[in-house]
């Protein structure tokens, strides 16, 4: 995906005049985005991902993967001038109270905490432009020291050099900063799609469209965005207004092809047997943008969006959707239905919390940390507590299923493990027993993964990731073989 291309603009003195937006035969003007400095303003936010790859998995029909997060954010405009503002975001990846549901099937969240943990940082300070547009961020040296010192600080205080291709991560966030702000706070770019410095004269459901070209991959890809003033709200004082944005299929497809040509790889058994035309629409890529926004006709700010993009791409569908509402402010757009349903089918993972840069064997260990070391008030319970854990036995554990799968998320491989319902009672309790120690789970006596026990594993499933397909597969085919059990044990 490109970067934006942040732009300056020059300053218009006319908040007066465009804190009223007058109504004519011309049209509607909606005022110039003019906020107040020193007000936090709460935001909600509900996000959710839906992937579609049921025609790699012959499964016509099957629906897609969904994984989905609820968020309360919180931004303050610090300072204003002519040529820009200062805004600070205060990023949580907390749960809201009112959520109704497990957090499993908010796996958004997890991940958010995780990356708040590896940047370091709960908080983001941006330079913007009069739109919103962030162009600079406060920091960046801060973060990615930290980041640094949480590579450093590998499995088994063994430097992380290469694992998960951190530290090129590492070095596209010192080439461009602002993937930080694209990562932690996209609300931001959403919240500026529907301001604008400047006061703008529309007319009902009259639409204008432009064009500009956006690099994807070092393809310069058309892309026509359409805007239409949809309604108005006399009373509330606010405007909605829709962006339908297309890219030219032709070029998105080429741009798309080196992604395309790894995903067939992936797949390589099933893309030896697909016929021209399914051929040909796998090479076939689209993208497509709906934007939905409720302006302020007092300030020019937006007060809520929604958004979905589609992206179409070598026999997948990846679709995701985003809605944003200031929290002082009703609610008027329509929620996608996904952003509120009960019943999800989630990606099959077990997320753990990341260490913080202190917290002993460090950010690469598979499932967590350690505990913190006790208190001189809490010796002699821990010293009972380890008594016990020597006495806890490893227990054996049955195996369903065990299949390599490529995720749809990640287009990594796993070993997707199912225990056997009394297997999974076992393991549960088990897990439950341990938390806050380190674990050992062996397959015919090798040992395959450690990992700290930060929570219980209630669903019976485990996934080994990280790890060569080859690798992976050999030890599908060893759990196959009857009579062949999990060993999982306190580690010695």
């Amino acid at each position: 995906m490109t970067s934006p291309h942040w732009k300056r603009f020059v300053w218009f003195c006319l908040c007066l005049t465009l804190s009223h937006p007058t109504w004519s035969a011309g049209g509607v003007t909606i005022p110039g985005y003019a906020p107040a400095t020193g007000v936090e303003r709460s935001y909600r936010v509900q996000k959710a991902t839906e992937t579609d790859m049921s025609f790699w998995f012959d499964k016509p029909g099957a629906p897609p993967v969904t994984a989905r997060g609820a968020f309360r954010q919180a931004m303050t405009v610090l300072s204003r001038d002519e040529d820009g503002m200062g805004v600070r975001w205060s990023l949580s990846a907390d749960l809201p109270e009112d959520i109704a549901g497990l957090a499993d099937s908010y796996q958004m969240n997890l991940l958010y905490r995780n990356s708040l943990t590896a940047y370091g940082i709960t908080a983001l300070e941006l330079e913007t432009d009069l739109n919103g547009n962030p162009r600079g961020l406060s920091g960046v040296d801060q973060i990615v020291a930290h980041m640094r010192e949480m590579a450093a600080n590998g499995q088994g205080g063994n430097p992380a050099v290469g694992e998960r291709g951190l530290y090129d991560i590492i070095a596209k966030l010192e080439t461009n900063p602002l993937q930080i702000v694209a990562a932690l706070v996209p609300e931001a770019q959403l919240l500026a799609t529907g301001q604008s410095y400047q006061a703008e004269t529309m007319e009902i459901g009259q639409a204008s469209a432009t064009s500009q070209d956006e690099d994807y991959g070092g393809v310069s890809v058309p892309v026509t965005s359409t805007w239409t003033l949809e309604s108005i709200d006399a009373t509330a004082r606010t405007a909605t207004l829709s962006l339908l944005e297309e890219a030219d299929t032709a070029a998105f497809s080429q741009s798309q092809q080196a992604a395309i040509a790894k995903l067939m790889n992936g797949f390589a058994e099933r893309a030896k047997n697909l016929t021209a035309d399914q051929l040909a629409s796998v090479k076939r890529a689209s993208k497509s943008r709906n934007v939905e926004l409720v302006v302020s006709l007092n300030d020019g700010s937006t007060l809520e969006a929604s958004e979905i993009v589609t992206v179409e791409a070598g026999g997948t569908t990846l679709r995701t959707y985003t809605h944003i509402q200031r929290e002082d402010m009703p609610a008027n757009l329509q929620l996608a239905a996904v952003l509120t349903a009960k019943d999800l089918q989630t990606p099959d993972l077990h997320i753990e919390p990341l260490p913080s840069v202190k917290a002993g064997p460090g950010f690469l260990d598979e499932l967590s940390t350690p505990p913190a070391p006790p208190t001189a008030s809490q010796d002699t319970t821990v010293a009972a507590d380890n008594d016990a854990a020597k006495a806890i036995a490893p227990v054996s554990l049955e195996v369903k299923s065990a299949e390599v799968t490529l995720s749809p998320v990640s287009y990594d491989h796993g070993l997707n493990i199912v225990l056997t319902p009394e297997s999974a009672a076992k393991f549960r309790d088990f897990t439950q027993t341990v938390l806050g120690r380190q674990a050992q789970m062996l397959i015919s006596d090798k040992v395959v993964m450690e990992a700290w026990m930060r929570e219980p594993i209630m669903d019976g499933r485990i996934v080994l990731a990280g790890t060569d397909r080859k690798d992976l597969e050999a030890l599908a085919e060893q759990l196959k073989v009857p009579g062949v059990k999990i060993l999982v044990r306190l580690r010695p």
